[in-house]
């Protein structure tokens, strides 16, 4: 039953394949909302998979079956091939050559980070901007930024790829466990609102969605630095003569 049961988890989490196969679907025939609907059953898919699959030890019932590497492939698509399928086709970067070589530079970018054996702490960080392409997508759909707008902040984006920044891994991250998880669920219920309002979405779904992030990014900060700190060892004291 055991082993039943860790199977079913996998194959939870390769619905997002399927996911993803439909973003890149809708994506090209102009509809947005059902493409931002999409990330949203994605990312609900990812955080919670995992919860599961250590709840349900799959580990140990079907040891022959990778579920990191799985989960990789799936959130590569879903995170980050499919949104910038989603900008490039739909009018948000550059047009011609220009828009698909500002859609690449995530997409290497993110290739060097899901390859890396850090990108995922021990200590159960994100190591760099954490590929969260498609919450990047959603803010320019939503936000309506222009083409440049876009093109710099997905340029500025693709480099802190590369930056260690230690950013907190909501589902795993042991310091203030609860309010992250708190605060990434209630964001992605504010997710479904807006995408629910668009293209007229309020004031105040908007500003609550975005303080979210600017706490994600103070803690993730925060944590960062007082790691940094914490490394640093004391220097040692030369006895007296």
């Amino acid at each position: 039953m055991g082993r039943l049961a860790a199977w079913a988890v996998h194959a939870y989490t390769a619905s997002g394949v399927v996911l993803a196969l439909l973003m890149v679907h809708f994506s090209y025939e102009g509809e947005v909302r059902t493409v931002l609907w999409l990330f949203l059953a994605a990312m609900v898919v990812d955080g919670t998979d995992g919860m599961v699959a250590r709840k349900l030890r799959v580990k140990e019932h079907v040891p022959e079956l990778d579920g990191s590497l799985l989960d990789n492939i799936v959130d590569y698509l879903t995170y980050v091939f499919a949104p910038m399928v989603l900008l490039w086709a739909n009018g948000y970067l550059p047009e011609g050559a220009w828009g698909g070589v500002v859609a690449c530079l995530p997409l290497v970018a993110s290739c060097y980070q899901f390859c890396r054996t850090d990108a995922k702490t021990d200590d159960h960080f994100f190591l760099g901007f954490p590929s969260y392409w498609n919450v990047v997508a959603f803010y320019v759909v939503v936000l309506e930024l222009g083409v440049t707008a876009t093109t710099v902040l997905l340029l500025v984006l693709a480099v802190l790829v590369f930056v260690p920044i230690k950013y907190v891994y909501p589902s795993r991250t042991e310091t203030l466990w609860y309010a992250n998880m708190a605060g990434a669920t209630a964001w992605l219920v504010v997710y479904g609102v807006m995408t629910a309002l668009l293209p007229d979405v309020p004031l105040w779904p908007t500003v609550l969605s975005i303080a979210y992030l600017a706490y994600y990014v103070a803690e993730s900060l925060w944590l960062t630095f007082r790691s940094v700190g914490n490394s640093v060892a004391p220097a040692a004291v030369e006895p007296a003569p």
